[in-house]
């Protein structure tokens, strides 16, 4: 499932670096995750990196956008095409 960065966050800018889809970028308050480029790194890292550098852990599941690990892979599959197409 794509991720959600929560109320918590400080607007500290080192998960939008952290993402190799350029899914995170600042909001109106605070930061956000774009959920059609969000592959919770999958094809790139073992974990999602914007969870492992964020020091207030306000990176979460998000509960409205539930995908497997093989939806996920197809998502990264398709940005890589798109990126390889631009």
């Amino acid at each position: 499932m794509s991720l959600l960065i929560t109320n918590v966050c400080i607007n500290c800018d080192v998960c939008a670096p952290a993402c190799p889809n350029d899914a995170i970028s600042q909001g109106e308050f605070i930061y956000e995750i774009e959920p059609r480029r969000c592959t919770e790194c999958v094809g790139h890292h073992e974990e999602p990196q914007c969870v492992v550098v964020c020091p207030v852990e306000c990176i979460i599941p998000d509960p409205q956008r539930p995908e497997s690990r093989a939806a996920l892979q197809l998502k990264y599959a398709a940005l890589m095409a798109e990126k390889g197409a631009a």
